[in-house]
């Protein structure tokens, strides 16, 4: 397995043209790791390789305290791709990524990152910078197929849409959440959560199966909020939303999607599974 480090470096690898790509911010886990299990399939199916990026990317940040916590493990990030099976990892700087602000432009957001009142409105800018990084790493390494997490649903949504307007031909596949035994999701930020901590984030996912015993949406919501309630910090938002659009739930739903987001100690938790009801 080869780290690529520079755009001449990608521009001579042969494994990287019309690659599956995984692209992460590192601090890489099991749930990263199933990630590129899955790239590594699709790209022997296709007779192609498998490649992941590393990059813990300043523009999606809110806050420069934020960006200066997320652990960098790069090391151990490389050991973990290498035994999921990777072909490469490219693992450029923030000049290699944004040498100036014509090459790396923000692109348009698609209605689906800007309107739903989530992540966009939480966490204002996170999905310029998103969409920021995710353009310029098409751009550079060119793959056929891009795998991303279902953990976080709206970022999904979001580069999909993105994707297609762009009219980039690359396909999005997502895939699904991986949890540890006893049901949280698995998260980089995970790691920040004292053992007291941890036992009360339980509730998000505690909560997110409470809601699939509700067949109609509103309930759905009160069961969620009923089950954070008093057990974590500040919940931010625990809905049922269309599941491609993410707005309001209607009756033309291809699927639904049941989303958390709240705050445990100093750590901020996301969480979602699909919803079957409907209102």
């Amino acid at each position: 397995m080869r780290v690529l480090r520079d755009q001449s470096e990608l521009n001579q690898d042969p494994a990287v043209p019309g690659c599956v790509f995984v692209p992460t911010m590192g601090a890489l886990h099991e749930g990263h790791a199933a990630l590129i299990r899955r790239g590594e399939a699709v790209a022997r199916e296709r007779g192609g390789s498998c490649v992941v990026s590393i990059f813990v990317n300043p523009t999606q940040f809110n806050e420069k305290a934020d960006f200066e916590r997320y652990p960098k493990t790069l090391d151990a990030d490389v050991a973990l791709c290498r035994e999921a099976g990777a072909a490469a990892v490219f693992a450029p700087s923030v000049g290699v990524m944004y040498p100036d602000e014509r090459t790396a432009p923000i692109p348009s957001l698609p209605r689906v990152a800007v309107e739903p009142g989530l992540e966009d409105r939480f966490r204002p800018g996170h999905f310029a910078g998103v969409c920021q990084v995710v353009l310029r790493l098409f751009r550079l390494v060119r793959p056929a197929v891009a795998v991303f997490g279902e953990k976080d649903w709206q970022q999904l949504r979001g580069v999909a849409a993105m994707t297609r307007e762009q009219g980039l031909a690359i396909e999005i596949v997502g895939h699904e959440t991986v949890r540890d035994p006893d049901g949280l999701a698995k998260s980089s930020r995970n790691r920040f959560l004292s053992e007291q901590e941890r036992e009360a984030a339980l509730a998000i996912p505690r909560a997110l199966r409470a809601a699939q015993f509700q067949s109609d949406w509103r309930q759905a919501e009160m069961l969620m909020q009923e089950e954070l309630r008093g057990r974590v910090g500040r919940v931010e938002y625990a809905v049922i939303r269309d599941g491609i659009s993410l707005g309001p739930i209607g009756t033309d739903m291809v699927e639904s999607r049941a989303l958390i987001a709240a705050w445990v100690g100093r750590t901020r938790l996301i969480d979602n599974t699909p919803w079957p009801g409907r209102n």
